[in-house]
C-alpha cells in the first residue's frame, strides 16, 4: 500500500466515522482500511486446487513435461540465470532430484530472463552446471507461467527462486521458497502424511498479517498530513496504534517490521522493556523471524549512545538466529562473515574474550570461503584477520 493510497482512505474514512482524536485510528477505521487490502490481495489459485499447466518455450535438458500425469509427483522449481539464490540452490535441488529419482520427477523452469539471454547461453549454462543442476530443466513462456502460476498463487511477489510441489492427483500440494521447510513438505507428500488445508491456512494467515503490517507500519511512519511521525509522538502513542491493531490480530506486535520499529522506540525510552519486548518478539515470529531487523536497530543507534549489557545479549541472540537462518539456505552469499564479526565485536563488548575470538575465526574462515570475489573488497581479509589478532592478544576489551 502506497501513502497516498493510505491517505485517501484516511481521509475517506475519517468524514464517514467522525475521528475524535488526532494522529490515532478508531477500530472502525482500522477494519475499513484491512477490508479494503484483503479485498484487492484475492488470489485465484490456492493449495488443493488443480495446477496449472506447463507451457515451456523450449526443453534444455531431460524428458519434456507436457501434463501431470496421475499418481506422479512434480517439483516445479522457476530460476534465471542472473539470480545467484537460484544458482545457490540448484546443488541442493539436485541432490534431491537423485534421492527420490525413481518418485518425484523436478523442473527447473527458467522465467524473468534478461531480454538479451539467448537460448544458446541458457544451453551454455546448464551445461557449465553439469551434475549441479541434475534435473530436467526448460524455458518457461514466461506471460503464461507469470500469470497462472505465480500472479494467481500470489506468490509472484516473493521473487525467485520460488518452487511448487504437484501430488498425485495434480494439485498444489505446497509452494515457497526453496528453503522454507520444502524437503519436509515433499516427504510428508510421497508418504500421504501432508496436510494442505492446514499449510493453506498459515499461508491465509501470513497474507493477512502482512496486509495488517503495510497498512500499521505507514500509519506509525506518517500522519494524515503526510508527514514523518516525530519521536514525542512515537513515545507516547505509537503502542496505543499498536495495540489498537492487535485486536484485529494479536501477533501483530512480533511481525518483523513492527517488531524492529516498537523495538526501536523503546531503545531510546525505555531499556528493561525494549530487553523484554525484544526476546519476546524473538522466542514468537510470524511469517518472517525479527531478528534481523532487531540487529539492525542495534547497529544503528547513535555512536554517543552507551549500550546497556542486555540489549548486546539480546542482539546477539538476534544475530545467532540471523546467521543459522543464511547459513541454513545461502552460506556462500549471504555474507554471514559479517554477521560472526559482528557476533564476535559484541561478545569482546561484554568480556567474553574467548566468544569473542571463536566468532570471529569463523568471519574468516567464512570470508576464505567466498564464492563471489564482487561480495568482499580485497583489503577485508587483512581487516577482518587484524581484528582476530586484536581479539587474541587483548585480555581487556577497549572499545571499537
Amino acid at each position: 500500500m502506497n501513502l497516498a493510497n493510505l491517505h485517501r482512505k484516511w481521509s475517506l474514512s475519517a468524514k464517514l466515522t467522525g475521528i475524535l482524536l488526532p494522529g490515532l485510528m478508531t477500530s472502525s477505521l482500522l477494519i475499513s482500511i484491512v477490508a479494503h487490502d484483503q479485498e484487492v490481495s484475492t488470489t485465484t489459485k490456492n493449495l488443493g486446487d488443480p495446477a496449472p499447466l506447463i507451457r515451456t518455450k523450449n526443453w534444455i535438458k531431460g524428458t519434456p513435461v507436457t501434463s501431470f500425469e496421475k499418481g506422479k509427483i512434480y517439483v516445479i522449481e522457476f530460476w534465471a540465470t542472473w539470480c545467484r539464490p537460484c544458482k545457490e540452490e540448484m546443488p541442493h535441488l539436485s541432490e534431491i532430484a537423485r534421492r527420490y529419482r525413481d518418485s518425484v520427477t523436478i523442473i527447473g523452469l527458467d522465467i524473468y530472463e534478461t531480454p538479451k539471454t539467448t537460448l544458446g547461453q541458457l544451453k551454455s549454462f546448464v551445461d557449465s552446471m553439469g551434475l549441479q543442476m541434475d534435473y530436467n530443466v526448460a524455458v518457461a513462456d514466461s506471460y503464461y507461467i507469470k500469470k497462472n502460476w505465480l500472479d494467481a498463487t500470489g506468490e509472484e511477489h516473493e521473487g525467485i527462486p520460488r518452487a511448487f510441489i504437484v501430488d498425485r492427483d495434480g494439485k498444489l500440494a505446497w509452494m515457497g521458497h526453496p528453503c522454507d521447510h520444502f524437503e519436509e513438505a515433499l516427504f510428508r507428500i510421497l508418504n500421504g502424511t501432508w496436510d494442505i488445508p492446514k499449510l493453506q491456512e498459515k499461508i491465509n494467515r501470513d497474507r493477512r498479517l502482512k496486509i495488517l503490517e503495510d497498512t500499521l507500519f505507514e500509519a506509525l511512519e506518517f500522519a494524515p498530513d503526510g508527514m514523518y511521525r516525530n519521536e514525542n509522538w512515537k513515545r507516547d502513542s505509537a503502542m496505543l496504534l499498536v495495540n489498537e491493531f492487535a485486536k484485529t490480530d494479536p501477533s501483530i506486535k512480533y511481525s518483523p517490521r513492527i517488531a524492529a520499529e516498537l523495538f526501536s522506540i523503546l531503545l531510546r525510552h525505555d531499556i528493561k522493556m525494549a530487553y523484554e519486548f525484544g526476546k519476546t518478539a524473538l522466542a514468537n515470529p510470524t511469517y518472517e523471524s525479527p531478528a534481523r531487523l532487531i540487529r539492525g536497530a542495534i547497529e544503528n543507534l547513535p555512536r554517543n549512545y552507551i549500550v546497556p549489557p542486555e540489549i548486546y545479549e539480546l542482539g546477539i541472540s538476534a544475530l545467532q538466529i540471523d546467521v543459522t537462518e543464511r547459513e541454513s539456505c545461502y552460506p556462500l552469499i549471504g555474507k554471514v562473515y559479517m554477521i560472526y564479526s559482528r557476533i564476535a565485536e559484541w561478545n569482546w563488548a561484554l568480556g567474553n574474550k574467548v566468544a569473542a575470538i571463536e566468532a570471529q575465526e569463523k568471519a574468516v574462515a567464512s570470508l576464505k570461503s567466498r564464492k563471489y570475489p564482487s561480495d568482499y573488497l580485497p583489503t577485508d581479509l587483512p581487516i577482518y584477520e587484524a581484528w582476530l589478532n586484536h581479539y587474541k592478544t587483548n585480555s581487556l576489551a577497549k572499545g571499537f
